[in-house]
């Protein structure tokens, strides 16, 4: 069950890294603006929030990957509460702005979290 939970977490880091590109470089680029659906004007006019929004995401995915390199209590607390904020911000992201971000940020966390719990 341990493995199960690190892949997931894995993947959140993943997804979150991404994310982490998306709105610290693509943001303003056609890419970026393909996956958030904004215009030339929008983007541009955003950067500055969207590279701070990465950020924060960069952060999440830090302190996934400390979880993952950390061994006993410490890696089970730093998953759970690393995987508990991505879920809060999932669910925040959903119900403010698009559905879409409960599947990509909100349902992997979730995820993560029952397999982290059933290992412990």
């Amino acid at each position: 069950m341990n493995i199960a939970a690190n892949v997931v977490v894995g993947l959140v880091v993943v997804i979150h890294l991404y994310i982490v590109v998306l709105e610290m470089v693509l943001w303003a680029r056609p890419r970026g603006r393909a996956v958030f659906g904004t215009t030339p004007e929008f983007a541009e006019a955003s950067k500055t929030l969207a590279s701070n929004q990465g950020l924060y995401n960069g952060f999440l995915a830090a302190g996934l990957v400390w979880a993952l390199l950390a061994d006993g209590t410490t890696a089970y607390q730093a998953k759970l509460f690393f995987l508990g904020c991505v879920l809060v911000a999932g669910l925040y992201g959903a119900a403010t702005v698009s559905r879409r971000i409960l599947f990509v940020q909100a349902v992997p966390a979730a995820l993560g979290l029952v397999l982290v719990l059933l290992a412990g």
